[in-house]
């Protein structure tokens, strides 16, 4: 039972960064893109503190355009699936285990296909740029690693790469 619910929670987890990737495909990772005329807030993207030139700002922009429209989209009916079987009078352990392989199959796809649009994103870059890029991942890395290890609390702030 135990592995059951911890399952139902991963994989309701995982949909929830599904649903988080989503929102944030809907913006351009980078500091200061303008799309439609409104300028995109500034959250914590690949490419936050990068300097893009305008040509790989639109370059950008249209592999996200076309990654929105070819990306899988969130199954709601799984979803709702799910709720019933949690919700159902009788506990079916073995729909549970199939319904949230159906969904976790789906985020994982979700999840292979936004790394392909990083990774046509990323090969965009100068080498310097991807210099920056891996040492800011570095340094998030480290700081997850102290965070897990429960030697620093969880902080709001982000590690400053200098970008001169």
């Amino acid at each position: 039972m135990c592995k059951v619910a911890a399952m139902i929670m991963a994989s309701m987890l995982a949909l929830s960064s599904s649903v988080a990737l989503a929102e944030s495909a809907k913006s351009m990772p980078a500091d200061t893109l303008a799309h439609d005329g409104n300028m995109l807030d500034r959250r914590n993207t690949m490419f936050d503190g990068i300097n893009l030139t305008e040509q790989q700002r639109q370059q950008m922009r249209d592999l996200m355009h076309q990654a929105r429209k070819d990306s899988p989209q969130i199954n709601l009916k799984q979803m709702e699936t799910m709720h019933e079987l949690v919700t159902a009078e009788n506990f079916d352990q073995a729909a549970v285990r199939a319904q949230a392989e159906k969904i976790a199959q789906e985020q994982v796809d979700r999840q292979v296909e936004m790394a392909r649009i990083r990774n046509l994103m990323f090969n965009l870059l100068t080498p310097q740029q991807k210099e920056i890029l891996n040492q800011k991942h570095e340094q998030r890395m480290q700081v997850l690693a102290t965070q897990i290890s429960g030697l620093q609390p969880t902080s709001t702030q982000k590690p400053v790469i200098s970008t001169q």
